[in-house]
């Protein structure tokens, strides 16, 4: 049993207020007595003259024994004849003031080591004769008049606290007479022991220990005097020695001393030459210095330019869009703006952020798209363009050699014609609501969900229409599939897409299907999960280097690489037509041209009469076939009997 094992005391103490200021109270009271609490344990105060020294030289009170939570220092104590009495000052800066200073934290707790003690276990009595003072706290457990200290509440068992004491087994020739006296009776203890005999035998060893330890005290002091004369008188001996030793011996000593010293001098002299030196040539470089300081200085202020995040810009600007204002009138953009630093002009910051936000968001959008970067795209100035394309215009003449030098030399006569196509951008919108009662910083949260939402639903549509779009007023875009009017090559709705049925599509394409390497296959979901079951289709781990950096791609079928889209139209009861039941298609890109007027653009405006802020995000794009000269450019694969 570890006799170091660290023991508490609790005792109530009084509060006194500090009538000089509200900072601090005094709280004193007597931290531990002399009574003999319920388990016969015994702390008498003469053991606290020297138990207390170590904690004084740094008397700091913490709350619930914790070192963590200082809350003021002993100012005053005494040990008397009742024990040992000590008086605290805590501090206002305390979290337990105000429970102190209500009287809701109303006891001290000490917690010590046991030095020495002297346990008789016969009368159960524990007489504790020398200790050291840990720590003192104030805690919540109220004083106990049976149970002052009771320290076995620092063992877990009572079988653990006796085997703690009996290691202090009581050597005394009283005590042995006490063990023979219980070991040879069949009564009980209650019986042989009764509690004046207790509290006299307590009293007796109490004032014992005390003698004893003036006693020690007395003894130490004469040794410790008698050890400080000796060292004293041998200290003036050897003096006496060593002068008349100097006074005996040649001057050798002396000159070595001066030549030391001389040598000293010298270098002291030649180290404040050099020192000079280097002063002076510091001095002189003193401007080459500055100029490096200041090139140091203006690398680190460019560095500070990209203090300012994407987020955070795109943040302040969809901010001061929903909220109506400029960057520099919301308290975020404010403080975006001062991040950035002063380097950079606010207008320009503005101009400059806003223009950012607009290009990567459109970027976006054109990342999540599958459609449109497969085919070929302009940049529109207007909603409509007149484009001119040259068709195919027959074939040449071969001419015989008997005709050389006449009308038919040159071949059969051609009408060529430049043809003129039509390429409309169509205006993609969507929109979002954001109530008044929104505060910035409940709408800096909502603007990254607002933001995706509005770039998702416009991906979504501009790459429905570009599929599947019908080319009417209320669905403008007509969409790749809707330009093969024939819908030749079909399968059953109950039979899996293989590569034979996408091989059929590229054969009906006539001359636009020649080169593979020149078309792209696209297919609904259902038909990609039925080609991975098909062993003759290649994933886009088996393509190797032949793939290509497509969005949506997952393979190729001769070397055409297949994408996958999740906009294709449902699947509607009965026959394919035209426009229904589309499961994939074949198309050369090349063939079609795709328009976009402007990139995506975010407006808002303020809805009064429903208190609410509407937010608009559009874009104007458009889808045009440039030639049939060839034949059909498109060929799709439609389900048909679907249920």
């Amino acid at each position: 049993m570890d006799k170091n094992k660290v023991l508490r005391i609790n005792s109530a103490f009084s509060i006194k207020s500090d009538a000089s200021s509200d900072s601090s109270v005094y709280i004193e009271g007597y931290a531990s007595t002399n009574d003999v609490d319920r388990h016969g344990d015994v702390v008498p105060s003469s053991v606290w003259e020297k138990g207390i020294q170590n904690y004084l030289k740094n008397p700091v009170v913490l709350a619930y024994h914790d070192h963590g939570q200082p809350i003021g220092r002993m100012v005053e104590h005494k040990a008397d004849s009742k024990g040992l009495w000590i008086k605290a000052r805590v501090s206002s800066a305390a979290k337990q003031f105000g429970l102190i200073k209500d009287g809701i934290l109303s006891a001290f707790s000490i917690g010590f080591r046991v030095l020495d003690a002297e346990y008789n276990s016969a009368a159960e009595v524990f007489l504790i004769k020398e200790l050291e003072l840990v720590e003192i706290s104030v805690v919540s457990v109220p004083a106990n008049q049976n149970s002052l200290f009771e320290l076995s509440k620092a063992f877990n068992t009572p079988e653990e606290f006796k085997l703690f004491k009996e290691q202090f087994a009581l050597r005394s020739e009283s005590a042995k007479g006490l063990e023979s006296k219980e070991a040879n009776s069949n009564k009980s203890k209650e019986i042989i022991m009764n509690p004046e005999e207790i509290k006299q035998m307590v009293a007796e060893a109490a004032k014992s220990a005390a003698e004893a330890l003036v006693k020690e005290q007395k003894i130490a002091q004469e040794k410790a005097e008698k050890e400080a004369q000796e060292k004293a008188a041998f200290e003036a001996k050897v003096k006496e020695a060593v002068q008349v030793h100097i006074k005996t011996v040649d001057t050798g000593a002396e000159k070595l001393l001066k030549e030391v010293q001389d040598r000293l001098e010298a270098e002291r002299v030649a180290n404040k030459s050099a020192l000079e030196g280097l002063h002076a040539s510091i001095k002189e470089k003193a401007a080459e210095l500055e100029a490096m300081q200041k090139s140091k200085m203006t690398f680190a202020d460019k560095q500070t330019q990209d203090a300012v995040s994407y987020s955070e810009k795109e943040n302040a600007v969809l901010l001061a869009k929903v909220m109506g204002k400029s960057i520099d009138n919301t308290r975020y953009g404010k403080t975006i703006i001062e991040k950035a630093g002063a380097h950079q002009p606010t207008n320009a910051n503005v101009n400059y952020w806003e223009t950012e936000v607009s290009m990567n968001m459109e970027n976006e959008v054109r990342r999540r798209l599958v459609m449109a970067p497969l085919m070929r795209g302009i940049a529109m100035q207007t909603n409509v363009m007149k484009i001119p394309v040259n068709p195919e215009a027959g074939v040449a003449t071969w001419v015989q050699n008997s005709e050389f030098g006449t009308a038919n030399s040159a071949g059969a006569a051609q009408t060529h014609q430049l043809k003129e196509i039509t390429l409309s951008a169509y205006k993609v919108a969507t929109r979002e609501y954001l109530a008044y009662e929104e505060e910035e910083d409940s709408m800096l949260v909502l603007l990254p969900v607002v933001r995706d939402g509005m770039i998702r639903r416009v991906a979504r549509a501009v790459d429905k229409a570009m599929i599947n779009g019908a080319g009417t007023a209320s669905d403008p875009v007509q969409g790749v599939a809707m330009y093969d009017a024939t819908s030749a090559v079909t399968v059953d709705s109950s039979a899996a897409v293989t590569v034979a049925n996408m091989r059929s599509l590229r054969k009906d394409l006539g001359a636009w299907g020649l080169d593979p390497a020149e078309l792209v296959y696209v297919v609904n979901t259902e038909v990609y999960y039925n080609l991975l079951d098909d062993t003759n289709f290649l994933t886009v781990d088996k393509v190797g280097d032949r793939a290509t950096l497509l969005t949506g791609q997952i393979g190729a079928i001769g070397n055409t690489p297949v994408v996958v889209s999740g906009e294709f139209p449902a699947i509607a009861e009965g026959a394919a037509t035209a426009s229904t039941n589309i499961a994939a298609f074949c198309f050369a890109p090349s063939n079609f041209l795709v328009g976009n007027q402007r990139g995506l653009r975010v407006d808002t405006d303020s809805l009064v009469e429903t208190q609410r802020r509407v937010l608009v995000a559009s874009l104007r794009t458009g889808l045009v076939q440039l030639t049939t000269n060839l034949g059909p450019a498109v060929s799709t694969l439609r389900y048909v009997n679907a249920a």
